[in-house]
């Protein structure tokens, strides 16, 4: 009578040792499938750019820049374009995420979509707002257009910023 009553409570612990009451049934799919976008569409390039600022993650923002990258943006006061590449963008980045203590990205329209290789290279202008709040608590806002020239090896890759010419009012 003891060893049937042994094996039963030994098959029950054995059955029941991988179940934990109180953790969540694991779902299917990535953990952060809402957080990251498709890196090989124009949406999900989109999603993952607004999602590095807006959690002021370097780590995020750096894989979509292209080894080429420039930024170029209009000095009014000097009344010339001017510009920097991936090196000091990605410094200047790194500085407005460490003194912001919250950023927020809204994407709106996109304004005009050109493809220049199909699938490969593509220009987007797009508007935006964009809220930065730095750590002492001052508040900038601004609003504007991002025009970005998008590009990639083939149409499976992830799409890359090329270069982004400043259109904001900040």
């Amino acid at each position: 009578m003891r060893l049937p009553t042994a094996a039963l409570l030994l098959a029950l612990t054995l059955a029941l040792a991988g179940c934990n009451p109180f953790a969540p049934a694991l779902e299917e799919g990535s953990a952060f499938g809402d957080l990251l976008g498709d890196p090989a569409s124009i949406d999900g390039f989109f999603t993952n750019f607004q999602n590095a600022y807006e959690l002021r993650d370097l780590s995020l923002y750096e894989p979509l820049l292209d080894s080429s990258f420039v930024f170029v943006w209009r000095d009014f006061d000097a009344q010339v374009d001017r510009e920097w590449g991936f090196a000091e963008d990605l410094e200047t980045t790194r500085r407005l995420f460490a003194n912001a203590s919250l950023i927020r990205l809204q994407w709106n329209q996109i304004l005009s979509q050109d493809v220049f290789e199909p699938g490969r290279q593509e220009r987007v202008v797009r508007s935006f707002n964009l809220t930065i709040t730095l750590e002492q608590g001052d508040v900038f806002r601004g609003d504007g257009n991002v025009n970005f020239l998008l590009g990639r090896a083939d149409s499976s890759a992830a799409w890359k910023l090329l270069r982004w010419r400043d259109e904001s009012e900040f």
